[in-house]
């Protein structure tokens, strides 16, 4: 029950979330956070950029949380284009802090690490600062932007540092994020809160699988996920056509669903390579869809590169792959088997030749995918569900609330002493 891991009964508890990198309740993490807060009798605000097509309203209030959305234009033309983005999104982070007023909790999730700036601001009036790290920054740089350990990289790991010190407690995606945090960060262990994502499992209930999404082929391959520089899809693209051209395959359909800044890129990578009639491109599509296409998939890929970010981090398609039962193709990466474990199966980390391979083993094995399928679903039902997440999540926020007093309508919020670590 929620009402085991909560900070006590106290009446008008604020916890304001501040995120950049995507709208909610789009973000299915931060959304799951929300609504975890709100039924542990959190008021919960949110800070975020509108959507393109979805979230659009400067102001919402969704099941109980109040949203508070911000024009935002996404980065373009190198360094300056980041400089712009983040420059507006902290401004109308500033200004829409202070409509919002005073809380117990800033909680902020990066990238960038520069939202410890405005949650700085708020603990000067007393907020206690809850720093969730959904991305290693520096590791993101190194593996996007393929610079090396430049001037700009040194400066993310500076944000980094500062973040760390400033927060009173972090949560951590997985425990090799938990890791980061104690040893480069320097935070005692008993600070750091691994919070896993999980996928909504209402989200994800399979339904009968439609074989005309297959597009007259006995298998259909799925992709799901963003498509940036660092997630891999050009890896999936050469792997497929080494199905067909080296392993004689041409006996499926593969679909990739969703978008991201590599996304015109990919299709005409796709082009290039001639599989222009056997992949297809859907961009972003509703919900509905979606769980059509992974009910009807034979197999799901996720060929993340090994880089320094990919190889520490969780990646969101899995665990979705897993929720819908369906068997996965991996690079060989060290938070993919912690999460997958027997649903998935691996390639040397990118090894192109040998994802193709394995895609083929498991097209020729339908008892072996059911298996996989299976192992996945009790992973994400069992250890891996969001329950033992919004345990943790709440503990977190007892952790960073061990002084309460509660909140007067004009004047900060007064809380004692943080004890010296």
């Amino acid at each position: 029950m929620l009402g085991d891991a909560r900070s006590g009964d106290r009446p008008n508890r604020r916890a304001l979330i501040l995120v950049e990198n995507l709208s909610v309740p789009f973000d299915r993490r931060v959304w799951q956070e929300c609504t975890t807060l709100r039924d542990a009798g959190w008021k919960v605000h949110v800070i975020c950029p509108q959507g393109r097509t979805r979230d659009t309203e400067p102001e919402a209030e969704i099941d109980g949380v109040r949203i508070h959305r911000y024009p935002l234009r996404a980065a373009t033309g190198g360094p300056a284009g980041y400089l712009r983005e983040y420059g507006s999104a902290l401004w109308h982070t500033a200004r829409l802090a202070r409509k919002v007023g005073p809380v117990h909790v800033v909680h902020a999730c990066n990238p960038p690490d520069l939202l410890f700036l405005p949650a700085l601001w708020l603990k000067r009036r007393g907020a206690r600062f809850v720093f969730d790290q959904h991305d290693l920054v520096p590791e993101l740089y190194l593996s996007r932007f393929d610079r090396g350990k430049d001037l700009l990289y040194r400066a993310v790991c500076a944000l980094e540092r500062m973040t760390y010190r400033t927060a009173d407690v972090v949560l951590a995606t997985n425990e090799s994020y938990r890791d980061v945090a104690v040893r480069r960060g320097g935070r005692r262990p008993d600070d750091v809160f691994v919070v896993r994502s999980a996928p909504q499992i209402d989200r994800f209930q399979p339904v009968e699988p439609e074989p005309e999404l297959k597009r007259g082929k006995p298998h259909l391959l799925c992709y799901l996920g963003v498509m940036g520089p660092q997630d891999g899809v050009d890896y999936a693209l050469r792997a497929l056509a080494k199905l067909r051209d080296e392993l004689g395959r041409t006996d499926w359909h593969a679909v990739f669903v969703g978008s991201g800044d590599a996304f015109d890129a990919m299709v005409e990578l796709s082009e290039r390579l001639g599989l222009g009639d056997q992949v297809q491109f859907t961009g972003r599509i509703p919900d509905v869809d979606l769980v059509r296409y992974l009910s009807t998939a034979d197999v799901c890929l996720s060929p993340d590169p090994r880089n320094p970010l990919n190889d520490v981090s969780t990646m969101n398609k899995v665990l979705e792959y897993m929720a819908m039962g369906r068997p996965i193709v991996s690079f060989d990466l060290r938070e993919a088997r912690v999460s997958a474990g027997d649903a998935a199966v691996y390639a040397p980390a990118n090894d192109e030749t040998a994802f193709a391979e394995l895609t083929a083993e498991l097209l020729d094995d339908p008892d072996r995918r059911a298996r996989m399928g299976k192992i996945g679903q009790e992973r994400i039902s069992g250890e891996l569900s969001w329950r033992n997440s919004q345990t943790s999540l709440l503990a977190a926020y007892a952790a960073a609330c061990r002084v309460h007093v509660p909140v007067a309508p004009g004047r900060p919020v007064r809380i004692g002493k943080w004890p010296r670590r």
